[in-house]
This record gives structure tokens, C-alpha cells and sequence, in this order.
């Protein structure tokens, strides 16, 4: 169960009030939902205010069905990582790779089996939030290439916030490495002159 600040938010379109209820009852304790009833609204509420974890997005519209309305999501920059599930009636004939082909990732058919639509908006936003943080990760990991001011006496590295930590723990923030502590040949003899060497 999710805080209500942490609640993934979705965006339902379905032109028939009893589908666009019943999802809407389905996802609303875990999830902050947006229902529209065309479209058009979809293609707008997606790229105003707060932007959707996922759309669950009907196919047969009156005024934009449902894969224009994918495609046109998957061409804007703003909306097209979103996952969008399309909603289908099992009496309509559904084009499953046209579906895939303008960008949807699945799909549930009507009549809704609760647990299934539960178990899928499940699984595409778990998927959605992973590939976000590992490119945010990755986006980190990239700043360690860059320039980094480093101290030449006491070898501590300054952050993006002017603080200076030692490298250990700078390295360790941006990355999974763990460290071990021994000492190199030169800094043995230089410092341990009576030491043995192994």
C-alpha cells in the first residue's frame, strides 16, 4: 500500500461511464486516477499537470481512437516513456500488433477480471519506476566521468553542493562499491621503511 503522497498516478480514457467507473473503483485506494471519457482530453491531460505512471486507454473512441492517440503519445517527447495498457471488449476485435506497433505494452479485455487489470497496472508501473531509477543511476554514475574537484594534499572531493567528503565516501554515495584499506609498495617504503615485504 502506498502513501497518498506516493500514490502512482493514472490516467484512464474510456468513453462508457460503467467501464470508466469500474476501473476507476478498482485502481482509486492505491492509486491517484484521472479518468477522461475522450481522446482528446487523454492527449491532454497527459502532458498537463501532474504527468501519469501509466494509461489505461481505450481503443474504440468517438473522436480519436485509441492508437492514434497512443502514437501521437509516443511521439512526444513529454509523454512517450509512459506505459499505456489499451482496453479492449473481448467481442471487439482487437489488432494486438498494431497495438505493440504504436507503443502500447499490454492490454486487458473487457469485461475487467479485477485481479488481471490489478496484476498488470501492477507490474507496468514496477517496471516504469525501475527503468526511471536506473537511468537516473546511470545519469549519476556518468557525472563520476566528468571534472571532479579534488583536494591535491588531503585527496577529498567536492560535491555538487561545494561540501568536501573523502573519496571513499563520495564514490561510495554514487556507486555499490565497498573498500578495503592497505598500503601500495611506495607508500610502504616511504612510510614503513622496516616493514617486510610479501
Amino acid at each position: 500500500m502506498h502513501s497518498d503522497a506516493s500514490k502512482p498516478r493514472i490516467l484512464i480514457a474510456d468513453d462508457r461511464p460503467d467501464s470508466l467507473s469500474v476501473l476507476v473503483q478498482l485502481l482509486k485506494h492505491d492509486y491517484h486516477i484521472t479518468p477522461v471519457k475522450n481522446g482528446k482530453s487523454a492527449l491532454i491531460k497527459a502532458v498537463s499537470g501532474p504527468q501519469p505512471d501509466l494509461i489505461l486507454l481505450d481503443i474504440l473512441m468517438p473522436d480519436i481512437d485509441g492508437y492514434e492517440v497512443c502514437r501521437q503519445l509516443k511521439q512526444n517527447p513529454i509523454t512517450q516513456e509512459i506505459p499505456i495498457i489499451f482496453i479492449s471488449a473481448v467481442s471487439e476485435v482487437m489488432d494486438e500488433a498494431k497495438g505493440f506497433s504504436v507503443g502500447a505494452v499490454d492490454y486487458v479485455p473487457k469485461p475487467f477480471n479485477p485481479e488481471t487489470v490489478k496484476a498488470r497496472v501492477k507490474t507496468h508501473i514496477t517496471l516504469s519506476r525501475t527503468l526511471k531509477e536506473l537511468q537516473h543511476a546511470l545519469k549519476k554514475v556518468k557525472t563520476l566521468s566528468g571534472l571532479l574537484p579534488i583536494c591535491s594534499h588531503c585527496k577529498k572531493i567536492r560535491d555538487d553542493e561545494g561540501h568536501w567528503q573523502p573519496l571513499e565516501l563520495y564514490i561510495h554515495k554514487f556507486s555499490d562499491a565497498d573498500f578495503s584499506h592497505g598500503i601500495c609498495p611506495v607508500c610502504r617504503d616511504l612510510h614503513y621503511p622496516g616493514l617486510k615485504k610479501k
